[in-house]
């Protein structure tokens, strides 16, 4: 998969990357700026694209 293929990613978080990038670019974020800014919010709040396996869960706190 290329750099920048988004195929890895749900439906959900592609819809939450356009919503976030429309807030971007109504406050005058130049268009590329708006969309790196966007995805990299996805990539922090969900992790990323689509994943799978067992014992993926995410436990903050526990070191």
């Amino acid at each position: 998969m290329p750099r920048g293929d988004k195929s890895a990613y749900t439906d959900t978080q592609k819809r939450k990357a356009e919503h976030i990038m429309e807030g971007y670019r109504d406050k005058g974020v130049p268009k590329e700026e708006a969309e790196k800014r966007a995805w990299a919010t996805v990539n922090k709040e969900d992790g990323g694209g689509r994943k799978s396996g067992s014992g993926r869960a995410h436990h903050p706190g526990k070191s």
